[in-house]
């Protein structure tokens, strides 16, 4: 089988590129800087081409471009494309390019995906993955798609392109949001160093927070805040938490202050028959930073 990759360059398409190379699959990466791809080339035994006619002979259409590019990326790809193939996209967002593939891709089964790692990922044990089948052929192929991955210890979800994207408003765009803020603030103080070597778990495991999402491309992470439908409703109801909070602190309303804590608590516990575990997986965290 081959697949092809468009976007082979970057993080998530190095990664399954690497992946698909160890199932014993044929790769051609599909990129615009012939310079990129020739640095890859070095490294792995991939085709790479920076024309999109070139996936005609492709059995599998990985696109893995960032969702502002992605409409121009599906208008030149959907002349080649043929009634054999199967294109997938693994945006982090799924309405926008689902619709996309509908609207421009005639030829071929597409489906939407979302695998819900990084490209630190090790292999897909225990990794979500998200399929969000549309038609009925659509979730016939899902079902396959589902059965091998779950072959590979991937947990794989259906859900719908908005049912998902509802809940990437508040798992990816608001933590990114909550992040980038926090270290915005923390950018801003004289002392930081020091709050380091004093640091209990509860700052390091803000401290990785920060980092993971400040140290990568910022741009993914601009698309994913200006692409995610329902983000701005999520960060309205958390800037207006932070300042009923602050103002609770401000006034010292210390009584105030404890009753909400306790509300929320019940409210996470009546919600979540897990609430806690991820206290105590904080600890793990911590002691491997």
């Amino acid at each position: 089988m081959r697949v092809a990759i468009i976007g082979g360059s970057g993080k998530m398409g190095n990664w399954f590129t690497r992946f698909f190379l160890q199932e014993g699959k044929e790769v051609l990466l599909v990129g615009r800087s012939n310079q990129k791809l020739e640095k890859i080339k070095q490294q792995l035994d991939v085709s790479i081409t920076t024309s999109m006619e070139d996936t005609r002979q492709a059995d599998v259409i990985l696109i893995s471009v960032p969702v502002d590019n992605f409409e121009e990326t599906v208008k030149k790809l959907s002349p080649y494309t043929h009634s054999e193939q199967t294109i997938i996209d693994i945006t982090s967002v799924k309405t926008l390019p689902v619709e996309t593939m509908h609207k421009y891709i005639a030829k071929g089964r597409i489906l939407g995906t979302h695998p819900v790692f990084g490209p630190g990922a090790r292999s897909l044990v225990n990794q979500n993955f998200v399929l969000t089948p549309t038609t009925e052929q659509e979730r016939g192929l899902a079902n396959k798609i589902k059965s091998y991955l779950e072959t590979k210890g991937a947990k794989v979800r259906f859900m719908t392109p908005l049912e998902h994207d509802d809940l990437m408003a508040v798992i990816l765009g608001l933590a990114h949001f909550i992040a980038i803020a926090s270290a915005d603030s923390l950018a801003n103080l004289e002392r930081m160093k020091e709050m380091e070597s004093v640091g209990g778990i509860t700052y390091k495991v803000l401290l990785t927070l920060v980092e993971s999402v400040i140290s990568e491309d910022p741009e993914l992470y601009a698309s994913l805040q200006m692409n995610l439908p329902n983000l701005p409703h999520f960060q309205k109801l958390f800037l207006q938490s932070c300042e009923n909070w602050a103002e609770l602190v401000k006034q010292k309303d210390k009584q105030q202050f404890i009753s909400h804590m306790k509300i929320i608590r019940q409210k996470l516990e009546a919600k979540n028959p897990n609430f806690g575990k991820s206290y105590d997986n904080m600890y793990k965290i911590a002691d491997n930073l």
